[in-house]
């Protein structure tokens, strides 16, 4: 049995540019055009690059992704059925995240403890699988699958599949990260192909940088209002322009992220300095020198053309809150934007509880923020009015804040830290039908706010908004 990385060998990484660049040459000669992003990355991963058809929106192709993930929840069924593949290990690399069956109740500690005892059996099945055919294990409070394959695994211009609607938030370091149901993660693990049709690309070009209140989640939150959540269906959106070289690579993978909320394939973005700063930052450098040497390639070329082009200028982005029900409702964030809604539509104007965390929203880049929000509260004698839930996005991301007096900052105006896990996001969320049972609001940096989502209850009308104004509210 090969042994387990706990990061994205390099010699796989090498193997992918080694081969990129002659696959786009024969790419732009195959097409007789210059090439998005997309297109490059995909051409560098199919299984007959000579001879399959390229066209997008109608040809259907075959891949070889370059690693899989699964959450807890799918991989059960996933991994049984591997088992009887009757292979020694894993074609590619895997890994299992578990952060889908923690309950949100009292606080990180607590949650955790009740959790590992209530799915003992699941856990242990996991962790056995796992070790036996070499797939990497991240057990219960390591974090949240997106958050650890950004930190760990993702790379520019590689190829994965997850089984997670959320997995494109790779695209943050520019891969194509696509969510997918268990039986495809099988056909990857047991060598063959991954087999889908070729996308329609949705160019996204950003000028201008962001500033003030404005964040990386307005950029997919006024994405989602302009193309709804149907919007980007049978498509890749690819971001470019002089604005996404301004946003870091976690910002990058909040936006990518909510993709899923707008029915994208996936989302990414072009390599950047950002990413090599990111790369560097979670020990990956050799991944970061490697991908400045075909740095060309992991960009589109001059010329290239979309299906769609939407232009978004960030310096005139305002805060935005979308919601109740779908994530493409937007409001601008103020009195005249969402609170004029609010009090045309009767929704509850005081929020019952806040949250900040979830795939989308739960970096360190995006806690740091809120922390300054909140010593600045704490200075004036403020704490929060309602309920206030923060959920780290993996174990890295909580001990780096602790490290820092981050977490303490947040606990100074009455925030109660959760286990880095999906909790509330996906609706693992307990609370008391005292709240539950009349119409009520929330407020959170999550990225699906459809009705019962959160806590099972039609009468909680749920928000979605960056994690700064999550606090300021």
């Amino acid at each position: 049995m090969a042994s387990v990385s706990a990061t994205t060998p390099i010699d796989l990484v090498e193997r992918v540019y080694t081969s990129l660049p002659g696959r786009v040459a024969l790419g732009r000669e195959r097409l007789g055009r210059p090439l998005t992003l997309t297109e490059k990355i995909l051409i560098n991963h199919l299984v007959d690059p000579d001879d399959q058809e390229m066209e997008r929106g109608s040809s259907y192709a075959d891949f070889n992704p370059d690693r899989v993930a699964m959450q807890d929840a799918t991989a059960q069924m996933a991994l049984l059925q591997f088992m009887t593949a009757g292979l020694p290990e894993a074609a590619v690399p895997s890994t299992v995240h578990c952060d889908h069956l923690i309950q949100a109740k009292v606080g990180a500690t607590i949650d955790l403890g009740v959790a590992i005892d209530t799915n003992k059996e699941v856990y242990d099945f996991l962790k056995s699988v796992s070790a036996k055919y070499g797939i990497g294990f991240w057990g219960p409070g390591s974090g949240i699958i997106h958050q650890v394959v950004l930190e760990n695994y993702a790379f520019p211009g590689g190829m994965m599949i997850g089984t997670d609607s959320h997995t494109p938030n790779a695209g943050g370091l520019g891969m194509v990260a696509i969510g997918v149901g268990g039986a495809d993660a099988v056909d990857v693990m047991t060598g063959f192909p991954f087999n889908v049709k070729w996308p329609k690309v949705i160019g996204v070009k950003l000028t201008g940088s962001l500033s003030g209140w404005s964040s990386p989640k307005d950029v997919i939150l006024e994405v989602a209002r302009r193309l709804t959540v149907e919007g980007g269906t049978g498509a890749i959106v690819e971001y470019h322009g002089p604005g996404a070289d301004s946003i870091s690579a976690t910002g990058k993978a909040t936006i990518c992220n909510m993709g899923a909320e707008i029915g994208a394939t996936t989302s990414h973005f072009p390599y950047d300095r950002n990413m090599a700063v990111y790369l560097k930052a979670t020990g990956r450098e050799a991944i970061a020198d490697a991908a400045d040497k075909v740095a060309d390639d992991l960009r589109a070329d001059d010329g290239a053309t979309y299906d769609q082009l939407l232009e978004i200028d960030l310096d005139e982005l305002k805060p935005q809150i979308n919601g109740p029900h779908s994530p493409d409702r937007a409001h601008l964030v103020g009195a005249a934007g969402v609170g004029a809604a609010a009090r045309e539509n009767d929704w509850p104007l005081e929020p019952s509880a806040c949250l900040i965390g979830s795939c989308t929203n739960s970096s360190y880049e995006d806690i740091t923020r809120v922390a300054s929000i909140a010593r600045q509260a704490a200075a004036r004698g403020l704490t929060a009015k309602c309920e206030l839930l923060i959920t780290p996005g993996s174990e890295q991301v909580r001990a780096t804040i602790e490290r820092d007096g981050l977490l303490a900052d947040l606990e100074a105006i009455g925030a109660t830290v959760l286990a880095n896990a999906c909790g509330p996001c996906i609706g693992q969320w307990s609370r008391p039908e005292s709240i539950t049972g009349r119409p009520n609001t929330i407020v959170n940096s999550f990225n699906r706010n459809f009705p019962k989502r959160n806590d099972g209850s039609a009468k909680t009308l749920s928000f979605v908004t960056s994690p700064d104004t999550v606090l300021a509210i």
